[in-house]
């Protein structure tokens, strides 16, 4: 199989709005169209003064709590039933999202974060080093996984 798609249920998600600051929870912040990692928690830019904190299932109300104490921090909010997270991984990853997707997946190095269209849904898509992480709105999750099982039928085998 040269294409494997994964969803990620019940991960945590939360946005953050800041006033000022460098880091959260311990991890630096990304840069615009980036993502970072650490401390079991990814972080994503989403606009100039708002992120997205990732992390694994059930750590809503531990992460909230901890980022409300942060300094810099305005709002904290959970959005973790707003979007559904699928792991895409395989030779032909980049192909697929090809199908529906202008992003030049070529020239996005891994760290690259953007909101985009994909197949008119819009996403978030993570470039990883060994794939790409998609976050669709939940209300698009099954019209998304029809154009990804169609999309992909070329390359599974």
């Amino acid at each position: 199989m040269t294409v494997d798609a994964v969803e990620e249920p019940f991960r945590t998600q939360l946005t953050v709005r800041l006033r000022e600051g460098h880091a959260l929870l311990g991890v630096d912040l990304p840069g615009p169209c980036g993502f970072t990692a650490g401390n079991g928690i990814e972080i994503l830019w989403m606009g100039p003064d708002e992120y997205l904190v990732l992390a694994g299932p059930g750590r809503q109300a531990e992460l909230e709590a901890a980022l409300s104490r942060e300094s810099g921090v305005l709002a904290v909010v959970d959005v973790s039933a707003q979007r559904n997270v699928f792991r895409l991984t395989g030779a032909h990853a980049a192909d697929v999202l090809a199908h529906g997707c202008s992003i030049d997946l070529e020239s996005s190095p891994p760290g690259t974060c953007v909101q985009t269209l994909l197949a008119r849904t819009g996403i978030v898509l993570m470039v990883r080093e060994d794939g790409f992480t998609i976050l669709v709105r939940q209300s698009f999750s099954d019209y998304f996984t029809a154009w990804l099982a169609d999309a992909s039928r070329e390359y599974v085998s």
